[in-house]
Order: C-alpha cells, then sequence, then structure tokens
C-alpha cells in the first residue's frame, strides 16, 4: 500500500457540510428508533438457540429490517427476503437482499464507467446474553446513554443494513452518481456463516461484477477517524475433554491415587500454549508477518499508543492505598497490535465438569471439559489446524486417560488484497471530509467467515471491511454499546467511497 496521503485540498465527491446533519438526522429519527425495536428481539444466531426457527426471533428482526428498507422509499430499490432449505428440508436461516441500479445522479453527469457493482453486508443475527452486564443495562434492553447506544446486537452488527441503506439514500439526496449496489444481509454470521455459501451460490448470477465490497461488520482503532480492517484472523474451536472416573468419588479417599481430570487437562493444554508467556508452540500455527503490515502496525501504534491495550477493561484492585490494574502481555503497542492480529493465540471460552461454587463439596470431578477457541493468523488454513489440534492433543494421553477434542467449527483467517490507488484515495478523502484525519489501517483478532469467501469470487474486488467496534464498544460480552456520532460518520464516509468509485 501506498502510504502517502493524497492531496488534502483535493475536495470531496459529495458536500460534506450538508451530508453531515442530513446523515445525523436520518440517525435520530429512523436508524435509533429501528435498531431500540432490533436490540429489544433476542435473536440469537443457531449456534445459541438451536430451536431458531420455532422461535422466530431471527425472522422476526429480518422482516422488521426489511419492512423498514421498503419504507424508505429509495428510487429503484428491490428487495426480498430469500429462504433456502437444507437438503433434509431443514430451514436455512433467511437472508435479506437488495439492489439499486446505477444512476448517472441528477447533474448531467454519468453513471461510473466500470459498470461494477457495489456489495453491501451486514448480519442480524446475535451472540448470548453473557453475563457481567451493569445493573441499568441488559443484552434486551437498548438503552441510550451519552450517545452510546447499549444492548446486544446493536454495534455487532444490527446497525449496518440501516446504515447502508442511509447511505445509498445520501447518495441520492446529494443527487451523485453511483454505481449498482446490491445488499446481503444474513442471520448466521455468529455461527460461522454455515449457510452463507449456498446463498451466494444462489445469487452469484445476480451479484454481477463486484468492485467493491462494503462490509460493516468490523472495529476501529478511536472514534476520531475513518479506520480500514487489513486483516482477520481465523479460527478453530472444539471441546476438549479429559475423562478419569466414571462418577465422583470422595476427594479425601482418592487423591493422590487418582489423578486429577484437571491437572491432567493443564498437562494437554501445555503441549499447545506456554502457560508462562501465552505463545502458542506449533510452528504451523505461526505465519510471517507481511512487511506490508508490519509497516502499518507501527503507523496505527504511533496513533493509538497505549489506548491499543487500556482500552480493554482490566480488572483493578487496591493494594497499599495504591490501585493496581491487572497487565496486558505487552505494553509495547506495535507488539499488541501484532498479537491480536497476526499471532495464533488460545483462549477457554466455556468449562464443564463443575459444579457451581455453593455445591461444591469434597469431591474429586470424574471428568473436565473445556471449549476452546484458537485465533488463527491468515495464511493458516483452518480446517489443517483442526486436524493438527485434535492430533496434538489427544495422542499419548497422560495416565492413559480418555482425552477427546470434538471440532466444533473452523474458519481460515483474511487478508486484504492490495490497495488499489482511486480506493485508498477515497479512503483518505472520506476520512478527511468526515473526521478530519487521515484513514487509520489496522488488522483485527476476530473472524469474518464471508471475507476469504467474497475474495475467492471476486479477486480484483476492493474491500472496504470497517465497523463500529471501538475501545471498550464490547462486542460478545457485557455492556455491548455502538458509538452514535461516530456511527454517524462513518455513514457519511460510506456514501462519499460508493460516489468516488470509477
Amino acid at each position: 500500500m501506498n502510504t502517502r496521503l493524497p492531496d488534502p485540498a483535493q475536495a470531496a465527491v459529495l458536500d460534506a457540510a450538508a451530508l453531515q446533519p442530513w446523515v445525523r438526522s436520518r440517525w435520530q429519527e429512523r436508524i435509533l428508533p429501528a435498531l431500540h425495536r432490533y436490540i429489544a428481539v433476542p435473536a440469537k444466531s443457531p449456534a445459541f438457540d438451536p430451536d431458531w426457527a420455532a422461535h422466530g426471533h431471527l425472522d422476526t428482526v429480518l422482516r422488521e429490517a426489511a419492512d423498514w428498507v421498503a419504507a424508505q422509499r429509495v428510487p429503484g430499490l428491490t428487495l426480498e427476503v430469500v429462504r433456502l432449505t437444507h437438503p433434509d428440508g431443514r430451514p436455512r436461516t433467511p437472508v435479506l437482499w437488495f439492489e439499486v441500479p446505477a444512476s448517472a445522479g441528477r447533474h448531467g453527469g454519468a453513471a461510473p464507467a466500470s459498470g461494477q457493482t457495489v456489495l453491501m453486508y451486514g448480519h442480524l443475527d446475535k451472540q448470548p446474553e453473557f453475563n457481567g452486564w451493569r445493573s441499568d443495562l441488559g443484552p434486551w434492553t437498548p438503552r441510550l446513554i451519552d450517545d452510546k447506544l447499549y444492548g446486544r446486537g446493536g454495534a455487532d452488527d444490527g446497525y449496518a443494513v440501516y446504515a447502508s441503506v442511509t447511505a445509498i439514500q445520501a447518495l441520492q439526496a446529494q443527487g451523485a452518481a453511483h454505481p449498482r449496489i446490491v445488499g446481503l444481509i444474513e442471520t448466521s454470521e455468529e455461527s460461522g456463516s454455515d449457510d452463507l455459501l449456498p446463498y451466494v451460490d444462489a445469487l452469484r448470477p445476480r451479484l454481477g461484477d463486484v468492485g467493491l465490497v462494503v462490509c460493516l461488520d468490523s472495529g476501529a482503532g478511536n472514534y476520531d477517524q475513518l479506520w480500514l480492517t487489513t486483516s482477520l484472523r481465523g479460527v478453530a474451536s472444539g471441546v476438549l475433554k479429559v475423562e478419569v472416573l466414571t462418577e465422583g468419588v470422595h476427594s479425601g479417599d482418592a487423591s493422590g491415587l487418582v489423578p486429577s481430570s484437571f491437572r491432567i487437562m493443564r498437562q494437554v493444554l501445555d503441549r499447545l500454549e506456554d502457560s508462562a508467556t501465552g505463545r502458542l508452540l506449533p510452528a504451523q500455527f505461526h505465519v510471517e508477518v507481511p512487511v506490508e503490515r508490519l509497516a502499518q502496525a507501527r503507523a496505527t501504534a504511533a496513533i493509538l499508543g497505549e489506548e491499543v491495550y487500556r482500552r480493554f477493561p482490566w480488572a483493578h484492585h487496591d493494594c497499599g492505598g495504591a490501585t493496581l490494574f491487572a497487565l496486558p502481555t505487552t505494553t509495547d503497542p506495535v507488539e499488541a497490535l501484532l498479537n491480536r492480529t497476526w499471532r495464533p493465540t488460545l483462549s477457554v471460552t466455556g468449562a464443564d465438569g463443575f459444579p457451581a461454587l455453593q455445591n461444591a463439596g469434597n469431591v474429586l470431578r470424574p471428568y473436565t471439559a473445556f471449549k476452546l477457541s484458537l485465533r488463527l493468523p491468515p495464511g493458516v488454513d483452518a480446517a489443517q489446524a483442526v486436524q493438527d489440534l485434535k492430533a496434538l492433543l489427544e495422542d499419548n494421553a497422560p495416565y492413559q486417560a480418555k482425552v477427546t477434542f470434538e471440532p466444533e467449527g473452523a474458519a481460515t483467517g483474511w487478508n486484504a488484497p492490495a490497495t488499489t490507488p482511486w480506493f485508498e484515495q477515497a479512503l483518505h478523502a472520506s476520512s478527511q471530509a468526515h473526521f478530519g484525519a487521515p484513514c487509520g489501517f489496522i488488522g483485527q483478532g476476530g473472524t469474518i467467515p464471508l471475507m476469504n469467501l467474497l475474495s475467492q469470487g471476486f479477486p480484483t474486488a476492493q474491500m472496504m471491511v470497517c465497523g463500529v467496534l471501538g475501545p471498550k464498544s464490547n462486542a460478545h460480552g457485557p455492556n455491548e454499546f455502538l458509538h452514535v456520532p461516530f456511527a454517524q460518520r462513518l455513514t457519511a464516509a460510506v456514501a462519499e467511497v460508493m460516489a468516488r468509485m470509477p
């Protein structure tokens, strides 16, 4: 990527002074009420609600989004809810599809000469409730406090369909020429987008020649400028279980003779991770960081500094009158960025075999089970990683215990394609026009399964992967919030980029 900034005197295509208040009013009058209704629906992804079809929550949020889009009366827009089934007849999670034809605008210009299409992507399914919400907040209780809209899914990623359509309206309100635009809003992203490929295959003839993908499901380094996501980690997940006994026994009678399933679990995990540093040990889970991404990490570290790690809700305690905070793995901002984007990491996200504390007696438990989430850097094949992980964890179990690893999901990471001159110029111009600062470039530690699929299907398309998940927004955790002023400026910036597409 050429890191030289464009001429700051270069005028934006759209009138930013008029566009920003227009977008703000749309957010206040139309989007925020819709998002309040959306947050109140427990539309959990199928991985967390196997009876999603019977419960109807995903259908509710998709239908309400479709009704909202239709109510905007965007000239030329057509939409439909598309429903497919599995080979055995079970329903797949539905998607919302919309199309807007290319337009020459009102000022005597011409539609973009390339004839290419913009694909706008988002999702409406949600992560589960989680615990730890503030007493005045809740996952299904939308609350707007100090320009932050709290509640599950507003930022990840319910706002995307509303912001996308508003960006299209912004183009038309200013009479700007724009390319053909299609939208694909799914309802299984938080489950790994398992249903998405059949929809992409079915809709492929209608996608057209995609030259730009706008994915509003990512993060931001701060709320002061536009941020482009340059990479995403992959993931390999599953349940590791260690069984020693067929039933619990008195710990005083058995301990010292019967090996603890928890201690065996620790030994097995020691094959995978250095518990002192958190470094993943198998070489096949590591990659060399590309030179371009390393340079971007250094530039981003110079912008964010300590905020790279201070953005998280660190636990703290009093010690001799001083407040001590838990420490990050590194306080070097560059290393911190690389650790969360280009290096593999292990997280234990769930456990079984443990009684609740109030029910824990002096019993040696028969088994221990952990749900593992292994984040993989771009370039590591997730399917192969799952096989390697299973062999590593199961072979030669200590004490001949029964050790099993049952994979639950895998998605390969993504590295953005090279940025073309028009796209880089559009990003910086949009960020300057609507934030007053140049665009930032940052990798993300999470996974968006769709991105590899789109990169493979449209290898020449530019990928505008961005989003509102900035500092402390806490997607997937308690107190998730959407930073409304940032989302408003992002909406305007997306419109600006689309207006500049050749």
